[in-house]
């Protein structure tokens, strides 16, 4: 049965609670396409009416505006900057050799814009990816509304490369980098990106469910000291121990972005992913992550990232995937089983 009012108040909410919804179909950072058809699955699938259900107001523009929200079609000249691929489409569109604009998709600046948009009347964002150098904007226009905000970042991987590090180029694996202001990301050295702050810091980052780290990001993480609860973490102390360190380390009365890519999720879970590494959170793990944040009454943004629709082994991949991105958000939105 729908709920009349949500489960938990929140502190840093405006009542009446609303979920500000953001789709953002976009796959420019990373190679496979596909990505871009997440949100609209998830909303297709009925996401807005799974929040309504549990007593939120919802602010969306609606499924029909969804594919023109954010959108980033190749029509201008992206040369590579370095080893980063599509920088200027990533960060916000990009210009033809001559300088005049041809496309101008704004995409993580318009994404940051947005966030900050709901943010600012005290909406909890809700955004839906695409792929995750979407997070550039997303926790940018959290913090400039939720300045003391933490960061939760629940991943198989850090994406904490740096344009000096990344082996791929592919700047879904190099947000966390930006919104530090790690070396090789400043203003003077990638322009193109300067709009992004460096709004995060060590002290309110941690990550939940890392598996697959890089050898310059592994050497970044000791640098900076940051906490990471790896899968090994997981296992040796439980889920429920790991959040309640995660939580504890952040400190108890900050808002909290919960940025949630769904390959943190083993394959056999969440199958219909680009990056999949085996060995993930199961079932349950991933869905007690989300609903212990959501018992705080702390959280202030949420992202689901990484559906990616077109990759399916099997018949029900997709649909197991999609339905999984809209089970989390019910529960970071207050879903009990009592």
């Amino acid at each position: 049965m729908p709920q009349t009012e949500p489960t938990y108040d929140y502190k840093y909410l405006k009542k009446p609670l609303t979920a500000g919804v953001i789709g953002c179909p976009f796959s420019g950072g990373q190679p496979r396409a596909g990505v871009d058809t997440g949100p609209l699955q998830l909303i297709e699938a009925g996401l807005v009416g799974d929040i309504e259900d549990l007593g939120w107001k919802v602010d969306f523009v609606g499924a029909d505006k969804l594919g023109e929200s954010i959108t980033a079609e190749n029509g201008g000249s992206d040369p590579d900057i370095g080893k980063l691929k599509k920088p200027r489409l990533v960060s916000k569109g990009y210009d033809s050799a001559d300088g005049k604009v041809v496309h101008r998709s704004q995409v993580n600046q318009e994404v940051a814009e947005r966030v900050y948009a709901h943010a600012s009347k005290g909406e909890l964002t809700v955004t839906l990816g695409g792929d995750h150098s979407l997070a550039m904007g997303t926790v940018t226009g959290t913090f400039k509304a939720h300045p003391d905000a933490a960061l939760i970042w629940v991943d198989a991987h850090a994406d904490i490369n740096t344009p000096l590090t990344t082996p791929s180029g592919n700047l879904h694996g190099c947000p966390v980098s930006f919104l530090m202001g790690l070396p090789g990301t400043s203003k003077e050295e990638i322009p193109e990106f300067s709009w992004i702050e460096p709004v995060l810091k060590s002290n309110r980052l941690v990550y939940i469910g890392l598996r697959d780290i890089d050898e310059g990001e592994r050497k970044i993480l000791k640098e900076n000291n940051i906490k990471c609860f790896t899968m090994h973490h997981v296992d040796k102390y439980g889920i429920g121990k790991v959040v309640d360190m995660a939580l504890e380390y952040v400190g108890q009365d900050r808002p909290i972005h919960l940025s949630f890519d769904v390959d943190a999720l083993d394959p056999t879970v969440a199958p219909s992913t680009g990056t999949a590494v085996r060995g993930g959170l199961s079932f349950r793990e991933g869905h007690y992550i989300c609903e212990a944040i959501a018992e705080t009454g702390r959280l202030v943004s949420l992202d689901i990232m990484e559906i990616n629709p077109s990759i399916a082994a099997m018949e029900g991949d997709v649909q197991q995937t999609v339905d999984i991105g809209r089970s989390l958000v019910r529960c970071a939105l207050g879903e009990t089983l009592l």
